[in-house]
């Protein structure tokens, strides 16, 4: 970078966090990331409220910067040099949640997943017990199509707010309006989830409870907890009766190791950072893992979590 080009990235870096109070500049991103790897952020945006995301979106057509959105971060690897442009979080002023009527519930969505399934029991609303299962938050969970044990988001959701980082509009899209598949949804990466509703069906507290605490239990029993990961990193195989992790440990893969990164024992398609892991670490296990089930099985994996950065 010259000297002229330096002066004008200072001058615009300054002007920016000047602007904007809730704009930091070369954030670790280490934190935000469940596997506690990842390097700095150019600037870290947290919006306070909607109407603040806006304007920033305006100003941004004219900055042009890269827009990379993070959301809890319980399925993003972020790599080591970190990630250019903008990195939006949502504060936890859009981790609110509302009774819309006995059975629709609204969250914000930076809302932890399991706070969701929380509120619906002590509404007595039930059919959202899996979400006490599913790691991160709401925002994420709706564009992954996130589920477990027979269920997901596309079975209980009913509609979504959004920003238009074009239009730098609100929008709402109903549930019909979007197209669900295994692990994902055709949502366009323009738009930034601000909350969602879900409809559940009226049952008794204890026996919402009671399907929780059993998923919960068969969920600690098969996976593993309090270490660095990411969860699943692979999608299953809709056309396979075998599921992924069964895969990596037919083809010996669960005892590959790249530096401190490495697959757990308990469920061989979870990758963990064993302390001093790199991203790079984790990416090139990654990519070990998915040439050599290609090479003895001819399947090729498809990645369940993100990589954002460079």
């Amino acid at each position: 970078m010259d000297e002229r080009t330096k002066n004008r990235f200072m001058s615009l870096r300054e002007e920016i966090t000047k602007r904007f109070k809730s704009i930091t500049s070369n954030i670790d991103l280490s934190n935000y990331s469940w596997f506690n790897l990842g390097g700095p952020a150019e600037y870290l945006f947290k919006p306070e409220n909607k109407e603040q995301l806006i304007e920033f979106l305006k100003q941004n057509k004219k900055d042009k910067l890269n827009i990379t959105i993070l959301g809890a971060g319980s399925n993003t690897l972020i790599r080591d040099k970190g990630v250019k442009g903008v990195v939006i979080k949502l504060s936890s002023n859009f981790s609110n949640i509302k009774l819309i009527d006995n059975c629709i519930i609204e969250a914000g969505a930076a809302t932890l997943d399991r706070k969701v399934s929380n509120f619906a029991k002590e509404n007595r609303i039930g059919d959202l017990e899996f979400l006490s299962c599913i790691p991160g938050s709401i925002g994420g969970a709706v564009i992954m199509n996130s589920g477990c044990y027979g269920n997901d988001i596309s079975k209980i959701l009913e509609s979504i707010k959004v920003i238009d980082m074009e239009k730098c509009e609100e929008i709402e899209i109903k549930r019909n309006e979007i197209d669900f598949f295994y692990r994902g949804t055709n949502l366009s990466n323009r738009f930034i989830i601000i909350s969602a509703k879900f409809k559940g069906k009226i049952k008794e507290k204890k026996i919402i409870e009671k399907i929780q605490n059993k998923l919960i239990e068969k969920k600690k029993l098969s996976q593993p907890s309090k270490i660095k990961t990411c969860g699943s990193t692979f999608k299953n195989l809709n056309d396979n009766n075998k599921k992924v992790w069964q895969l990596i440990r037919e083809t010996g893969c669960d005892n590959f190791t790249e530096g401190d990164a490495a697959i757990s024992k308990k469920h061989c398609n979870f990758f963990v950072n064993h302390g001093k892991a790199k991203c790079s670490d984790i990416e090139k296990l990654i990519n070990k893992v998915k040439k050599t089930v290609n090479k003895k099985t001819g399947i090729n994996l498809e990645l369940e979590i993100k990589i954002i950065g460079e």
